[in-house]
């Protein structure tokens, strides 16, 4: 590190400390803590022990995320010491032409032997993350990639298309990127291939873009979609709690400037009120594959209700009994569906 990349790291330490101090109170216990955004393994082991310490010992997930480049046996088996359990690693594609295409420095080999690493450094429960609709990515390098997952150590793996959301790089680039991108009728072969291979190799879906071996699911990422409060400390962080989520200041230097001088580092603050509260929580719900029970949604407003049997009659989405899912064509859907009844 760079003598300003250490201060800026000493800063965000200290910042977060201070966060947390003003907002604990607002939590009586800790289920998940995942550090993530950014690049945290580039944090050193006794960084993370620091971290770590300022909380309650009850939780029983404490992810790190990782970039496939930072990933030595050694380190690993010291975050393991430090306390985490579980890393997320960022693989993307086990394609070398693909990882290029989308900017991404390491290599396949780097990515498989960091996954490696990790399992022999003693952290069994693995996650890494893979997507398709890349740039000039192919039905032959995407079952490439999906080849790899069968023999790999991992318990649980995130599936995503690309998206050209505003701020990526992705949508600074997307003019020159969007005619690379595979045809519809690639992408849903891309899809279906990857969740047909999936559960062939032991791997329940249980999200729609979350696969999980052995019951090892994401309890930190299952907290979103049941709607479970959370905390996010730190610049650009997100949380939600008693109805509202707010996210702090983007920037380090300003979210560090409010938390010295204790003052409230958030940035923007959104209360959603009802029907609002209801059908979003609702919506979110579809997205897990177990479904939604009408019982637990005793005020969804009458329209929403409508909606969903409208969504029925079109097979997006089934009904049995008070529980309602998504379909197997639902799935490709999602979204529209979320809209509809939102």
């Amino acid at each position: 590190m760079t003598p300003h990349q250490e201060e800026g790291v000493k800063n965000f330490l200290k910042g977060i400390a201070l966060e947390w101090q003003q907002k604990k109170d607002l939590f009586d216990e800790i289920i998940t803590i995942y550090i993530g955004g950014g690049t945290p393994s580039l944090l050193a082991p006794k960084q993370v022990e620091e971290l770590l310490s300022l909380f309650p010992k009850a939780s029983k997930e404490i992810t790190l995320e990782a970039n496939p480049n930072d990933v030595t046996e050694e380190k690993m088996r010291a975050f393991k010491e430090a306390g985490i359990n579980r890393v997320s690693i960022g693989v993307q594609s086990f394609d070398d032409e693909t990882l290029q295409r989308i900017g991404r420095t390491h290599s396949a080999q780097k990515a498989l032997d960091a996954i490696e690493m990790t399992y022999k450094a003693g952290i069994e429960n693995i996650s890494i993350d893979l997507m398709y609709d890349l740039p000039e990515q192919t039905l032959t390098s995407w079952q490439k990639s999906l080849e790899q997952v069968e023999k790999l150590p991992i318990s649980h793996l995130s599936l995503y298309n690309l998206t050209f959301e505003e701020g990526s790089s992705y949508f600074k680039h997307q003019k020159k990127l969007l005619p690379l991108v595979p045809k519809e009728e690639d992408s849903l072969a891309m899809l279906e291939m990857a969740v047909e291979r999936f559960e062939a190799f032991g791997f329940n879906r249980y999200e729609i873009s979350a696969f999980a071996r052995d019951g090892k699911v994401s309890n930190h990422n299952l907290g979103y979609w049941i709607g479970r409060p959370f905390l996010g400390l730190g610049p650009a962080a997100f949380s939600y709690t008693e109805g509202s989520r707010f996210q702090n200041a983007p920037h380090l230097a300003r979210w560090f400037q409010k938390v010295t001088i204790g003052e409230d580092p958030t940035f923007f603050k959104e209360t959603l009120t009802y029907p609002n509260n209801i059908l979003e929580l609702f919506a979110v719900r579809l997205r897990l594959m177990e479904g939604v029970d009408l019982l637990d949604f005793p005020t969804l407003p009458e329209e929403a209700l409508k909606t969903v049997e409208e969504l029925v009659d079109q097979e997006l989405l089934t009904k049995k009994d008070s529980i309602i899912q998504l379909s197997k064509r639902g799935t490709l859907f999602y979204d529209s569906i979320a809209s509809a009844i939102i």
